[in-house]
């Protein structure tokens, strides 16, 4: 089967570089183009993070009410400031301080159109020639292309799978010099599906003190947690080392589509404030894209009223759907789960390439089960692992048994005799 990777100069997936050449987006997309028209069964998609159109997924009447008030109000129909209504940033401020050992202001608030331009202002505000960033492997590959497009030099450290993804920390101290401006830390874990402990997360806090860093939590999956393990914020350590903490109402309200995210600066001996980065992060905004003013001003109610039961029927769904997923994944002979999620929407999955015939690797796994099964996933090499597959288990629990069954079916069709 043509490998239609080629249209960007490469031919297979052996080509393609950690760099910021491909996005999700892409290789889905790419993926997408092998499908087989003649297949009369549906669709299953199991590589995106977005299930806001999955029936069981969908955002609360709170969240619905609050952006019809916000419309009818006739008092959102301007611009915003550059850095976020003041109102909306005291919401946010308040909503993360009840998970944190001190107080935030608005002050400390950075309103943008999603976490992704989170990381697009936090990597453009700390870069500097020559400067390193040091990123998660496996991790999320937005943050290679900002990191390219600010000409950072990306390093990687490991998240160590028998561990449950932990970070290597000894790992880290032999990557940082001088120039190393910043460690991001995912938590709960994308694309791992892994969550932090407190202990974990106090030693890697500890690390960037003694590497004299500071860190940059990604918390957009912040509280969708189903296993053992609670959410813990990095911020809780933010008197150890100053924490630049990312975060959005995307995910754990189901609504990606609304584009409104935060940078939070949980710095207690005010460290960033000091050194100007408070105040590069608003100049940038400044000539930078604003979150839609009318999400903006739903935004206080939706974090305000929002119901504890919808938030617990969500994390539910998400521990019924795992359940079904780490069940029958040991079903299928080439798979590898080295740990069941807690956390987040996805998983990774350890590719064994010895069982299968007729299969080169990661990608061509995946543009071959797209044609023949009418199943979609993602392949490892996008996020940093390559002969590894990402799939997402954000889904109605008997379609994604239906998925992991023909997933079955693909694999001992090419099994190896």
């Amino acid at each position: 089967m043509e490998n239609k990777l080629c249209k960007w100069g490469f031919k297979n997936g052996d080509d393609i570089k950690e760099k910021s050449l491909f996005s999700i987006r892409s290789v889905l997309e790419t993926i997408m183009e092998n499908l087989n028209e003649e297949d009369g069964r549906v669709l299953i998609h199991l590589g995106r993070g977005d299930p806001s159109s999955i029936p069981c997924f969908r955002t609360s009447p709170v969240t619905e009410d609050a952006i019809f008030g916000a419309v009818r109000s006739a008092k959102f129909n301007g611009y915003a400031p550059a850095v976020g209504l003041y109102s909306t940033r005291r919401a946010v401020a308040e909503y993360l301080s009840h998970d944190l050992p001190h107080q935030l202001s608005p002050d400390d608030i950075f309103l943008t159109p999603g976490a992704n331009q989170g990381i697009e202002v936090v990597t453009a505000v700390l870069a500097r020639p020559g400067a390193n960033i040091l990123l998660p492997k496996p991790g999320y590959p937005f943050y290679e292309a900002r990191a390219a497009c600010s000409n950072l030099e990306v390093r990687h450290f490991d998240l160590l799978p028998e561990k449950g993804w932990e970070v290597d920390l000894e790992s880290i101290q032999a990557l940082v010099d001088d120039n190393t401006i910043a460690i991001v830390i995912i938590n709960p874990g994308n694309p791992c599906g892994n969550v932090f402990t407190s202990e974990h997360l106090q030693e890697i806090a500890e690390t960037a003190k003694k590497l004299g860093i500071p860190v940059i939590a990604d918390e957009v999956y912040s509280h969708l947690c189903f296993g053992s393990k609670p959410f813990v914020p990095m911020g809780v350590f933010g008197s150890i080392t100053p924490i630049l903490t990312l975060g959005s109402i995307s995910k754990r309200w189901i609504i990606p589509g609304w584009r409104l995210g935060w940078i939070a600066m949980v710095d207690p001996s005010g460290l960033l404030k000091k050194s100007g980065i408070a105040e590069c992060l608003q100049s940038y905004l400044e000539y930078s894209a604003n979150p839609a003013t009318i999400v903006q001003g739903a935004v206080p109610h939706i974090l305000e009223k929002t119901t504890k039961e919808f938030f617990s029927n969500i994390n539910n769904v998400l521990k019924e759907a795992v359940d079904v997923f780490y069940a029958k994944v040991q079903e299928i002979p080439c798979f590898t789960c080295p740990y069941k999620p807690d956390g987040a929407m996805s998983v990774m999955i350890k590719l064994n390439l010895s069982f299968l015939e007729g299969i080169n690797d990661d990608m061509d796994f995946c543009t071959k089960l797209a044609h023949e099964e009418s199943v979609i996933i993602l392949p490892g090499m996008i996020v940093g692992l390559k002969n590894w597959l990402r799939l997402t288990f954000a889904m109605e629990p008997a379609i994604l048994e239906e998925g992991l069954e023909r997933i079955k079916a693909f694999c001992l069709r090419h099994t190896s005799s």
